[in-house]
């Protein structure tokens, strides 16, 4: 027997998820743990599922996820964006409805570097006249 999958990545800060999709009932682990474990806020649990809501098809996939780094809400962006990337790996048809929701687009933003001679990336120490 063959389970046919596909998997995809996102990332959002430092946060990288791995997404793996197969038909199945709609069942959910992520990192070994349940869903509603693992992201106990809705708001989270709705970011992560928003593909399926334009998909309609929440219970037609099984998702097993792996991820790690960054924040809980970074990790919640970054499984929305794998799982997106996925379901049109899967049929591209989707490929326009999802762009234009802005679920296929990868969150450029990052942490600046602190640099030398400064407090933090920008920020300056506190000058002093006398």
């Amino acid at each position: 027997m063959t389970v046919e999958e596909t998997v995809a990545t996102g990332r959002r800060k430092t946060a990288v998820a791995s997404v793996r999709l197969r038909s199945g009932t709609g069942q959910v682990d992520i990192n070994g743990r349940a869903i509603d474990v693992y992201f106990p806020l809705e708001l989270q649990r709705k970011t992560i599922f928003s593909p399926f809501e334009t998909l309609g098809g929440k219970d037609r996939y099984d998702l097993v996820i792996r991820v790690k780094g960054g924040g809980i809400e970074a990790q919640a962006v970054a499984i929305r964006l794998g799982l997106a990337r996925a379901l049109v790996e899967n049929d591209e048809n989707l490929r326009h409805e999802f762009k234009s929701h802005g679920y296929l687009t990868r969150d450029p933003r990052k942490k600046e570097r602190k640099k030398y001679g400064r407090a933090g990336a920008r920020k300056r120490f506190q000058f002093s006249k006398r």
